[in-house]
């Protein structure tokens, strides 16, 4: 059944325990070794990748180039900043719209495509933009990207709060991630959600029983492209720069790697968790070896070959078997009273 045809509360306890998590990092991440920057960069990955799962997870939908919406977010962040206006809010809107813009135009290309055709034109449309914004030097910088893009003030109404301290930038980008999961959470236990899982289920069949297939795979990669232009316009407010790399095709792997070793496929918590394995394992086996990269490539076909359904997915098979055996204890102690 379409979890969609269930009611389910705004606010559930597993978003509680991840807002204290996430809002009470600063506090205890030193104790274990972590610092506010990673927190930074992993509250974006996870916003990239939630946005990234409407699409693959959801909708199964794979798309191999989906870091070109990353990197004109961030480009267009850059060039708000560089050349129009010191707003983090302007820019960041310009962000969205600018990859909701190119999404809604690739997807245009994509909507009528499944299957192998659909995953193949997604790379040519990533090498596509990769490739302009490596030769385009006079708007993009070429190689070298946009440089010097100072972290402004923010704007609160009535007052401003400086996010040169990666503390207080922390806090901006847990508050946004904070209200992308609650929005996602609805869209998702939507009629719009219950679409999006009946194309994953069968998509000739969604479109036997009255479904606009083409028109809601064009809204959901358009979504998912704005969600992942509003963690470009973050990653460039985070790093003070704009270039190519995060739109490569090995970049772009990055957030498949993310949703499918965390069971994207099967829990809507699997990009998150994904998410900080990922860069856990950056700064854990980086420490050790410059070959980090090596052996988290060898972690993921590991966890794909035993547990396909990912962290998640194991996870929710222990949990359940922990409550079949409490279930049944109680059972078996009748039984053997009587």
């Amino acid at each position: 059944m379409l979890t969609a045809r269930r009611k389910v509360p705004p606010i559930t306890p597993q978003m509680l325990v991840f807002f204290a998590l996430l809002f009470s990092y600063p506090l205890w991440a030193p104790a274990v070794g972590l610092y506010d920057y990673i927190g930074v960069e992993i509250a974006i990955w996870i916003i990239y990748a939630l946005g990234y799962n409407l699409l693959l997870g959801y909708t199964g939908l794979p798309s191999f180039g989906h870091g070109a919406f990353l990197g004109i977010g961030a480009y267009a962040y850059g060039l708000s900043q560089l050349n129009l206006f010191d707003s983090v809010w302007g820019g960041l809107v310009l962000a969205v719209c600018a990859a909701t813009v190119a999404a809604g135009l690739v997807a245009c290309f994509l909507s009528h495509r499944r299957g192998i055709y659909f995953a193949l034109m997604t790379i040519a449309f990533g090498q596509i933009f990769w490739f302009v914004a490596i030769k385009w030097h006079g708007l993009t910088g070429g190689e070298d990207g946009l440089l010097n893009v100072l972290r402004p003030e923010l704007g609160l109404g009535v007052a401003s709060v400086s996010l040169k301290s990666n503390a207080t930038l922390y806090y901006f980008a847990a508050a946004l991630l904070a209200v992308i999961v609650v929005v996602l959470w609805r869209v998702l236990h939507s009629p719009f959600g219950a679409a999006i899982q009946a194309i994953r289920m069968n998509e000739t069949r969604a479109r036997f029983v009255g479904y606009r297939v083409w028109l809601i795979k064009w809204t959901v990669f358009t979504l998912s492209g704005a969600f992942a232009g509003l963690a470009g316009g973050l990653f460039c407010l985070t790093q003070e720069s704009a270039y190519p790399d995060v739109m490569s095709l090995h970049a772009s792997g990055f957030v498949v790697m993310m949703t499918l070793i965390g069971g994207g496929f099967v829990s809507f918590w699997g990009p998150v968790v994904g998410a900080i394995v990922f860069f856990l394992a950056r700064d854990l086996l980086g420490s050790v070896t410059e070959a980090w990269l090596l052996w988290y490539g060898l972690l993921f076909m590991v966890v794909m070959l035993f547990e396909p359904e990912g962290i998640a997915g194991a996870w929710g098979r222990i949990v359940a078997r922990l409550k079949s055996q409490k279930v049944a204890a109680p059972a078996a102690g009748k039984e053997a009273s009587t």
